[in-house]
């Protein structure tokens, strides 16, 4: 039952990254692609109907974590105070900036909403990559399963006196913006006409081989940091499945974009954020929270689970409610199909 968890709970995460990725990286290209304050409601608006809707799958993530590892969920909130309450208000401000922008038209309130909007969506496409590779390097458990992490230390990746950033982890983190800024742009491409679209498409044309060189340099950062995800594919080679997927996904994302198709293009972000998510799923597993200090002490599906029978029961609920989770989603996203048209009410 802890293994059926670890897969929902890993679905739900690559489900948000998939969706509010591309809002977030919408937000990190903004200064780029918007020059004028009718291109900047323009990509606001291609976003406005779904961005909110795409955090509830955050929600549900957070909340099927609980449920089923309330170990990992309590240990994780005490070590990581400090960088989820950075998040937290990132997330408040960028979502103030986007309701209140448009309140008043005047010539200081509008910017300043803009780089609100900016600079949150950009330190949230870091702050996630920073906190996915915190998750894949480990922390320093004690025997009770908890840890405190202050910001950094002496950004050493091995001992008890880890920092929340060191070199692997801000690297996951610039790797998360790049395939966030990727991933925005393309959305950006695919909902608007030009000159934002024309901008979003340049964007995404040199951020992709950079984003390529940052994946190949973080992979092998990984197989050195932790040793556990190479030993893993290497007894599971079906695994491999997940970096090919990300691989195809990349290409796919490339090969569309040059042939003028934003849809297919986007789709092969998709595939690609997707390939790359799971991959460490699968390159963790069994380990939910892996321990730094000692391999021992890591938070597993078996250790860190809640009781079984609550487990087994709570699926019953949990499956018709993430239902009704993904049909109001697609009724969003089908509700918003094509290119967005800034003259219409709304954002």
């Amino acid at each position: 039952m802890g293994t059926v968890w670890f897969w929902l709970v890993a679905a739900l995460l690559t489900t948000y990254v998939v969706l509010d990725g591309f809002d977030l990286g919408a937000g990190a290209i903004y200064p780029a692609v918007a020059r004028t304050d009718r291109e900047r409601r323009t990509v606001l608006k291609s976003i406005g109907p779904v961005w909110d809707a795409n955090e509830v799958w955050l929600l549900t993530a957070g909340g099927s974590l609980v449920l089923a590892f309330p170990k990992l969920y309590a240990s994780s909130f005490s070590g990581f105070y400090l960088p989820l309450m950075a998040v937290l208000w990132l997330l408040i401000l960028r979502a103030v900036a986007i309701e209140f922008r448009n309140h008043l038209e005047d010539r200081v309130w509008r910017p300043f909403w803009d780089v609100v909007f900016f600079v949150a969506s950009l330190l949230l496409t870091v702050f996630l990559g920073a906190a996915l590779g915190n998750v894949v390097r480990g922390v320093p458990l004690d025997a009770e399963g908890y840890f405190f992490s202050p910001l950094w230390t002496n950004f050493t990746t091995r001992g008890d006196r880890l920092g929340i950033l060191d070199w692997f982890t801000v690297s996951a983190g610039v790797t998360s913006m790049l395939a966030l800024a990727h991933h925005g742009a393309l959305w950006v491409a695919m909902k608007t006409d030009a000159p934002v679209r024309d901008r979003a498409v340049k964007t995404a044309a040199w951020t992709w081989p950079i984003l390529v060189v940052a994946v190949a340099l973080v992979t092998v950062l990984t197989f050195r940091v932790q040793p556990h995800v190479p030993e893993r594919l290497h007894d599971e080679p079906l695994g491999y499945a997940f970096p090919a997927l990300a691989l195809i996904g990349l290409g796919l994302s490339l090969w569309m974009r040059r042939r003028g198709r934003d849809a297919g293009a986007f789709l092969g972000s998709v595939v690609f954020l997707a390939g790359m998510l799971l991959s460490v799923a699968f390159g963790l597993y069994p380990m939910v929270l892996p321990a730094s200090n000692d391999v021992a002490a890591s938070l597993t599906v078996h250790n860190a689970m809640g009781p079984a029978h609550g487990m087994r029961v709570a699926l019953f609920w949990w499956i018709p409610g993430m239902a009704l989770v993904a049909a109001y989603t697609v009724f969003i996203y089908r509700g918003m199909r094509g290119r967005v048209d800034v003259d219409r009410e709304g954002y």
